[in-house]
């Protein structure tokens, strides 16, 4: 397995994707992503165009969707939710397609739809991406994390080292594809016993801070919380694996 760190779409390779593609974007869309799911939604849809995200849901009946828009921290007019993972409940989404679109998150998503795997991690569940990877084993993996508008994030940089920490704990033979990885894997050791500090000191977190999410980050700083596995059946489209 060759393991590669991009901390945002842009900086991945122009003409080249992964056997397996890992997106991230722990504040907050891979977080609510698997929330959702975990909490029996049918599936995440997700949208970089809020145009496209209102023109295909219309296409489904409104008792079977949620409309979750996010731009900027704030949820958009007119949708049912923005993107707080804490919405996300049992009785909201079950049985329910999420169409989702956000400032960073699914801009990620659709980079790498093409890949043979997408995967949408975020800290809750890290273990369970690190098991699927071990198992499966897929030549090159890419932890693609989502930015900011097109610039670093701290959170999902460390998201990012916390996946090659513990893959790299469980698989000696793991080559290291750039210099990135060594570094994410560096913060995260760094920061590994005080995520919510980390996530009050970054600029998104502090972004969340201002719009009153104290309780997001708190549930976005939890390791191996849900054993759930996002993978994409169809590009865009996010099933409980």
């Amino acid at each position: 397995m060759k393991l590669f760190v991009y901390h945002t779409p842009e900086l991945t390779p122009t003409h080249d994707l992964p056997d397996c593609a890992v997106v991230i974007d722990v504040l907050r869309a891979t977080t609510t992503i698997s929330t959702a799911l975990n909490a029996g939604a049918e599936a995440v849809q997700a949208f970089s165009s809020l145009e496209q995200l209102l023109e295909v849901s219309s296409t489904w009946l409104p008792e079977k969707r949620l409309l979750a828009g996010e731009r900027g921290g704030a949820k958009v007019e007119g949708c049912d939710l923005g993107n707080s993972p804490l919405d996300c409940s049992p009785e909201l989404v079950q049985g329910k397609r999420l169409f989702i679109s956000t400032t960073n998150g699914t801009r990620a998503l659709q980079r790498v739809e093409q890949s043979h795997t997408v995967l949408a991690a975020a800290l809750i569940n890290r273990k369970t991406i690190v098991s699927y990877l071990l198992e499966k084993n897929p030549s090159t993996v890419w932890l693609l994390g989502s930015g900011w508008q097109g610039g670093y994030s701290l959170e999902d940089a460390v998201c990012a080292g916390a996946i090659a920490d513990l893959l790299m704990q469980h698989q000696d033979n793991i080559e290291i594809g750039n210099d990135e990885v060594i570094a994410a894997r560096a913060l995260y050791t760094q920061w590994q016993n005080n995520l919510l500090e980390m996530f009050h000191k970054c600029s998104h977190g502090q972004r969340l801070l201002g719009l009153n999410c104290h309780e997001d980050l708190k549930y976005c700083a939890q390791t191996d919380f849900l054993d759930i596995l996002p993978i994409q059946k169809e590009p865009g489209v996010l099933i409980k694996g």
